[in-house]
């Protein structure tokens, strides 16, 4: 993994693996939202889902964001990168595309 000389790589791994794993928290309460509380709240008429669900994915959203913003930080990112990484986080299925990617690109020392 690339590091600059502030960053060391055990710096480096563990935002990447904090990263990791609220991409897919924040991926799968996503996708509870979407297709289950939201349906369940608009068509069928029990908001309580929804009222428990959203704010508990809008809480894990911004404790994604803080994540994904400690590795970019670490990791290099460019603007660009690191505010579609900040995206990924609120369309389905995107996260866990993103995660893949920004792994794999730490992971191997080149820029995002």
């Amino acid at each position: 993994m690339a590091a600059d000389t502030t960053t060391s790589t055990a710096q480096l791994t563990t935002a990447l693996s904090r990263y990791r794993v609220l991409a897919y928290v924040v991926g799968v309460m996503l996708i509870i939202v979407v297709f289950v509380a939201l349906p369940l709240n608009h068509w069928g008429g029990v908001p309580e889902v929804s009222e428990v669900v959203s704010p508990i994915h809008g809480f894990l959203y911004i404790v994604y964001l803080l994540a994904a913003f400690d590795l970019a930080r670490k990791a290099r990112f460019t603007a660009k990168g690191t505010v579609l990484v900040f995206l990924a986080g609120v369309v389905p299925f995107v996260s866990f595309w993103a995660e893949r990617r920004v792994t794999a690109r730490v992971r191997a020392g080149q820029p995002l």
